[in-house]
């Protein structure tokens, strides 16, 4: 009888407990009524929002856990440009929401600014092109600040991408 390497059998107890603890929260998209949105939030939900940069016409798609980012979110959808613009700590990893970009926004981080500082301005293709360099020179400390960036849109994924992301380890 061959006796699996006690690492591995580690390794899968830890997945299998992660997946069940983190499992619930993606279950599904957010649930959102209708109407007002302003409304106390369930402090499980998770929202998901996309916003551009105008010229380009690429697009970028975040994750909010939050009730009160969730709710500023929605109302900036709503009109209130106080805080238009969108700012967080890169992550470089991929998620599914966020294709085809190879990292994304760490949804703590994010916050909504009306104005911010150069060192951290730039349009989306760019950090693609230069994730190398993010965290260094460019970007410093991952701080992503897109000036131009514009909240577009409520993003409902399909249930089916949603399980596809299962942030199992995170460094």
């Amino acid at each position: 009888m061959h006796v699996p390497d006690r690492r591995f059998a580690g390794l899968l107890v830890g997945i299998i407990l992660a997946a069940l603890v983190l499992l619930p929260s993606f279950a599904g998209p957010a649930v959102r009524v209708s109407g007002d949105h302003t409304a106390a939030q369930s402090p499980a939900e998770i929202a998901y929002f996309r916003f551009d940069y105008p010229p380009y016409p690429e697009t970028f798609v975040f994750q909010l856990n939050d009730p009160a980012k969730i709710a500023q979110a929605r109302q900036i959808l709503q009109g209130d440009q106080s805080t238009p613009h969108v700012l967080g700590t890169i992550v470089k990893e991929p998620v599914p929401y966020n294709a085809p970009w190879r990292y994304h926004l760490e949804p703590e981080t994010i916050e909504f600014f009306h104005s911010a500082i150069e060192v951290c301005d730039a349009n989306i293709s760019y950090v693609e092109a230069h994730l190398d360099e993010v965290c260094g020179a460019f970007l410093p400390g991952c701080e992503w600040c897109p000036w131009g960036s514009r909240l577009l849109e409520e993003v409902t994924l399909p249930p089916s991408s949603v399980h596809l992301y299962l942030p199992l380890i995170h460094k």
